[in-house]
């Protein structure tokens, strides 16, 4: 049976209970039958040359990932290689478990193929998540750590909770990622300030040599965004993510102005504060692009202007398991067409 088919009865249940139901799916899946997903991992994965990667010396056999959020617990990370992921990224969790804003958080806006959510980091905490992390890793695609701050630690006590993160997860993941532009936990995004990112990567970086990336809110003012960028390579920061989901709330119809906006909704405002930011620092950092990207020619779009991985996370929604290696497929042809024999040289090439 076709996503297409399972869609239409998926979209009759509320969006988080249709999330709970494809993730207790894929888990008996994995569970009961191990070998299925060697099944879908055939019909699923696209592997060709032009897209592998060394980075951070890992491997990446293709440039497209998963974002945080969609497993949130770490619970389906098995399954969700099978779909042709070139990484793959847990959480956001924080140090304590905490049950997230109140219901309901998430939405469809099917028509504008987009995710309005408020879900406000809900998660079992790290001592459930690494329970689950040990047991498959180390792992055969880079996994990332997606770390946050509790809903009720103070902004002040806020570093506390990302350094508990770091050191107790440092085995357990190839990456993590410093998440403080969530719309949904109140007051984080003040975080985004060059202060808070110079103590924590300081401090950071003596607990661990793993990579810390940093992921920014496409609503921050770009100068603002470019200082704090700079700010945060300047404290070795090994990467940046562009972007996480929207509050500008200008961009829907509908009465919420709560939550974070994802999908093609965000896509033109997400691509041009990628394409802004990077110009001033592509050459000086990793850049991983995120935000509205369900195709092929969005994903290059955001290379050629200086991304070096993309991520995607509503077009999984919308568009079904197979946009993974709908996407790379893709993607290698247009490399092809523009006479690109790796796409490492297409990265940044709108700006040489």
């Amino acid at each position: 049976m076709s996503y297409e088919n399972i869609k239409p009865l998926l979209y009759k249940l509320d969006p988080e209970t249709a999330h709970g139901v494809v993730e207790f799916s894929m888990r008996g899946i994995d569970c009961i039958f191990p070998g299925a997903m060697s099944f879908f991992a055939k019909d699923c994965i696209y592997n060709n040359e032009i897209l592998h990667q060394k980075i951070f010396n890992l491997n990446f056999y293709n440039p497209v990932g998963l974002a945080g959020g969609f497993d949130k617990n770490a619970t389906m990370i098995r399954p969700l290689s099978a779909l042709g992921f070139g990484f793959l990224e847990y959480g956001t969790f924080t140090p304590k478990a905490q049950k997230g804003n109140e219901k309901p958080r998430l939405f469809r806006l099917i028509e504008q193929e987009s995710i309005q959510n408020a879900m406000g980091f809900n998660n079992k905490g790290k001592d459930y998540i690494a329970q689950k992390v040990k047991k498959v890793y180390p792992f055969n695609i880079p996994l990332i750590a997606n770390i946050g701050k509790n809903k009720h630690t103070s902004n002040d006590d806020a570093i506390n909770d990302y350094l508990i993160l770091i050191k107790d997860f440092k085995d357990l993941c190839d990456m993590f990622v410093i998440n403080i532009s969530s719309p949904n936990t109140k007051n984080l995004r003040d975080l985004q300030s060059e202060n808070f990112i110079n103590t924590l990567f300081t401090q950071a970086k003596e607990l661990t040599a793993k990579p810390i990336i940093l992921k920014i809110a496409p609503d921050m003012d770009m100068d603002s965004a470019i200082s704090l960028c700079k700010s945060a390579i300047a404290a070795k920061a090994d990467a940046i993510i562009m972007a996480n989901t929207s509050i500008d709330y200008s961009l829907i119809d509908n009465m919420r102005n709560f939550g974070g906006i994802s999908g093609k909704l965000i896509t033109q405002k997400s691509a041009t504060f990628f394409k802004e930011v990077a110009k001033e620092i592509y050459k000086d950092t990793i850049l991983i692009a995120c935000g509205g990207i369900d195709s092929a020619e969005l994903a290059y779009e955001r290379i050629k202007n200086g991304a070096s991985l993309v991520q995607i996370y509503t077009a999984l929604i919308f568009k079904g398991p197979m946009i993974v290696k709908e996407i790379n497929k893709n993607l290698a042809e247009l490399l092809k067409q523009d006479g690109f024999h790796h796409i490492s040289q297409a990265i940044g090439v709108n700006f040489k």
